[in-house]
């Protein structure tokens, strides 16, 4: 079909069109899927400790090096068998989707682009139920919807799910009344309960996390590709939530906004009811700290002959696991999915420089996303020293926002918690270091769901440190409720309204 100009800018400025993140190509014959991965896990290296005296790199090449936060299994055969299982499973992403994400994130490295990550701290054997997805998905969505009018942009959206099990923790061990047993170190590891059948660390919850992962996938797709993506649909979900707001609220305000541009599509004979209003791109990434599981779903392309770790579209390595010398350094640097890595106040311009060089040795763009975490007062201090090196050594990132990280503390009757004011501080504080910068503000790293929870305090939804106990469910860190989450998107929307000289509301 054939659309006008006007009707062009339009569809740029609402941005919901793509290809579809979970749509395969088809299949030719038995030795090539036609899915741009091979149909078996590459074999494993002669000799570990060949390669680690040279830099070539294997699936394998990071254990001859030293790597943290990793549970030590008691029986080597039992993981073996494990990993072995795992490896003749299908991939649950394919190289050619990976890809896709990875254009769309170079665009947003030139300033063409936002990124929404958004998820659970952690995700639970239990917990699973396709509600749980739906609801984290449909507030993804929602966001994503404002952030497009507030930037006009496209904004790439990546969900911290189907595979975001693994934790990384401060002790090996926790003690409890005098008895020591390992951490809860997340489901694909081990179980919550204090016991030492629980606390055990099984191989096998890998293969269980696997097929967790593949149905929340399935779910996903159904989502993305089956009309619950329907613009209107989310237009009307976000009409609800101003509901709850003042009248003559700036957020009444901006989704009348959005109302009136939808409307005007309608009437000038934009079909909203075509694929490109009712489809959308949605991808999947996740922490990349429980090694064995990784490797053993890292598959070669068959049309490139690169490896693709085909757990998630993308990995991102954390703050605990970013040495130079390290084994998650090792494993990412040789995977062609796009790539993230979490910085605190402790990165210094001239380390984050040699983690840029080792992540992303050809200085393609949108092959790496720098996640800031600090606090607002930190990242004032210290951010522009980042950005100042990165812009000095002519290097391609994407920079983001993790405002929750940095912001968590204990109120007096124990519960973890964020305020909802220091989040909203660090995101500003964020948006003004870039400003000063001249650089991209490209985006927003937030642990959320799509559940009316009382882990956060402060926002719209009034939560209190009285309430917290009221739906405080999390199995790790404190998470924004979908209110939440959707009021911290229309605050960066305006303001990427005004970077976009429009005026405010």
């Amino acid at each position: 079909m054939k659309i006008s100009s006007l009707a062009s800018s339009a569809l740029l400025l609402l941005s919901h069109a793509g290809v579809n993140a979970f749509t395969p190509t088809g299949f030719k014959n038995r030795i090539s899927t036609g899915l741009n991965v091979a149909t078996s896990p590459p074999p494993p290296s002669s000799s570990v400790s060949e390669k680690s005296s040279s830099n070539e790199w294997s699936p394998d090449s990071w254990k001859s090096k030293i790597a943290k936060q990793m549970p030590v299994y008691d029986d080597e055969k039992e993981l073996d068998a494990a990993v072995e299982r795992l490896e003749r499973c299908s991939p649950l992403v394919f190289a050619g989707e990976v890809r896709s994400l990875h254009e769309q994130l170079a665009r947003a490295c030139h300033g063409q682009g936002f990124l929404l990550m958004g998820g659970d701290c952690a995700e639970a054997f239990n917990e699973f139920n396709v509600d749980h997805v739906r609801d984290t998905f449909r507030v993804i969505l929602q966001m994503a919807l404002v952030l497009t009018f507030g930037s006009a942009m496209p904004v790439i959206k990546v969900g911290r799910m189907a595979g975001q099990f693994a934790k990384p923790r401060s002790e090996p061990d926790e003690v409890r009344d005098g008895v020591a047993l390992p951490s809860y170190r997340g489901d694909i590891i081990n179980n919550e309960e204090f016991t030492s059948e629980a606390r055990r660390n099984n191989p096998f919850n890998m293969v269980e996390a696997y097929h967790q992962s593949a149905q929340t996938l399935n779910i996903l797709r159904a989502f993305a590709t089956g009309g619950y993506a329907d613009i209107s649909r989310l237009q009307a979900w976000n009409l609800d939530f101003v509901e709850q707001t003042e009248e003559g609220s700036r957020y009444r305000k901006f989704a009348a906004k959005v109302d009136e541009s939808l409307r005007f599509m309608k009437a000038i004979g934009v079909d909203t009811a075509a694929d490109t209003f009712t489809k959308t791109d949605f991808f999947t990434a996740h922490e990349c700290l429980l090694l064995p599981y990784e490797q053993a779903l890292t598959r070669k392309d068959s049309t490139t002959g690169k490896y693709y770790d085909c757990s998630a579209h993308m990995l991102w390595v954390g703050e605990r696991t970013r040495e130079l010398d390290g084994a998650h350094l090792e494993f990412t640097r040789g995977i062609g999915n796009p790539l993230g890595v979490k910085v605190s106040d402790k990165c210094t311009p001239d380390e984050l420089i040699r983690i840029i060089e080792t992540m992303n040795p050809n200085n393609t763009p949108g092959k790496l996303t720098i996640i800031v975490r600090m606090g607002a007062e930190k990242l004032r201090k210290n951010l522009p020293g980042l950005i100042r090196a990165v812009q000095r050594e002519g290097k391609s990132v994407v920079w983001i926002s993790d405002p929750v990280h940095g912001n968590t503390r204990k109120t007096s009757n124990g519960f973890k918690t964020r305020d909802f004011d220091n989040i909203r501080d660090e995101l500003r504080a964020f948006f003004d270091v870039h400003d000063e910068m001249g650089s991209h503000p490209g985006g927003v790293h937030l642990e959320m769901t799509g559940e009316d929870v009382t882990e956060c305090v402060g926002g719209i939804s009034e939560v209190t440190e009285e309430t917290l106990a009221d739906r405080y469910n999390t199995y790790c860190d404190p998470r924004l409720n979908g209110a939440q989450a959707l009021e911290i998107a229309f605050l960066i929307a305006e303001r990427m309204r005004v970077r976009t000289g429009l005026p405010e509301l």
